[in-house]
């Protein structure tokens, strides 16, 4: 299920960020130890940053003002490393050379900042499971960047171009307040599963999570959630997601229970100031004949609708026109 899928991949992730972390402590002490009979002093200093952190839970432990003891301690650490830089430049190597190195100063690669996600971590798990969810390959062809104007003319083009500027604009200041919700609609082929790839990617390069699922996917957890007692931590994200973008709207088998699921979730998000992208090859007038009144009016009364018309570009690929 998804959500094992989820929870496996974050205990990939956290093991990955522990190795992360020792390789920056091995490498800190492979470079102490190789300098220790190099250069005079460096031993000293080393001993007493090593200290740090025992010399601060005795000043917590002991009477007195604690604000001053830490500052003093502070001050002294401050010292001492600015003595070790010294030592360092004085032997040829960078003042910060002994500096631990993490990947991310952050979360100094714990993968959190307290008891929450890092964003670099974010970034990770939403990058994994969007592999996961398929569209891993999609990720790496379907950028702005390769977006490709030219298999559309006139007015098409026109509309391309607009939905183009429009998503990479929202991808690169996201998030926007309020919240800004978009449905993309049109044929199939015409660069809305592209475009919303594109958004993802970016979003997710930035460090917020997206979920990223079709809707008869998405369908299905709410099934197996209701019907089997599955998938909870699944349902989670499609929730609270920073960005839920769902694709192909509307080539889902439907009843009255995802329905209600669908107007259970649109309304939560919406309500919430949760942000959604939606593609979809239905109309209107499709759109109401196929969900109930609630539905189609919440979704479109939130969401800034970007039309797609032209020739199937996937077609024009396989023919090759444009």
């Amino acid at each position: 299920m998804a959500s094992n899928t989820r929870e496996a991949a974050i205990k990939r992730l956290r093991e990955e960020f522990m190795n992360r972390r020792g390789s920056a402590y091995g490498e800190h002490d492979r470079k102490v130890q190789t300098l220790m009979g190099e250069i005079d002093g460096l031993y000293e200093c080393e001993t007493e940053l090593a200290k740090t952190s025992t010399n601060i839970m005795g000043a917590a432990m002991s009477e007195g003002n604690l604000e001053e003891k830490i500052a003093r301690l502070k001050s002294e650490n401050k010292a001492i490393r600015e003595k070790r830089a010294e030592l360092l430049v004085k032997n040829g190597y960078p003042a910060d050379y002994l500096d631990l190195k993490f990947m991310c100063d952050k979360c100094r690669d714990t993968g959190f900042v307290g008891i929450d996600m890092c964003s670099c971590f974010k970034r990770e798990l939403s990058l994994a499971m969007l592999s996961e969810s398929g569209l891993g390959g999609l990720a790496k062809s379907q950028s702005f960047e390769s977006f490709d104007f030219g298999y559309y003319t006139g007015e098409d083009r026109q509309r391309a171009e607009f939905a183009f500027k429009t998503l990479k604009a929202y991808a690169e200041n996201f998030p926007t307040e309020p919240a800004q919700s978009f449905i993309l609609i049109g044929d199939t082929g015409l660069g809305k599963t592209h475009l919303s790839t594109a958004t993802a990617v970016k979003i997710i390069e930035r460090g917020y999570e997206v979920c990223y699922v079709t809707m008869q996917t998405m369908l299905d957890d709410f099934s197996d959630c209701q019907f089997r007692g599955e998938g909870r931590e699944t349902l989670r994200k499609y929730y609270d997601s920073d960005l839920l973008i769902i694709d192909d709207m509307g080539v889902e088998l439907t009843n009255q229970f995802t329905v209600a699921s669908l107007y259970s979730l649109i309304n939560h998000r919406f309500n919430n100031n949760k942000p959604l992208i939606i593609s979809t090859n239905l109309s209107k007038e499709e759109m109401m004949q196929r969900y109930d009144n609630r539905n189609v009016s919440r979704i479109l009364g939130n969401c800034k609708p970007l039309i797609f018309k032209g020739r199937d570009v996937r077609m024009q690929k396989i023919i090759g026109k444009k």
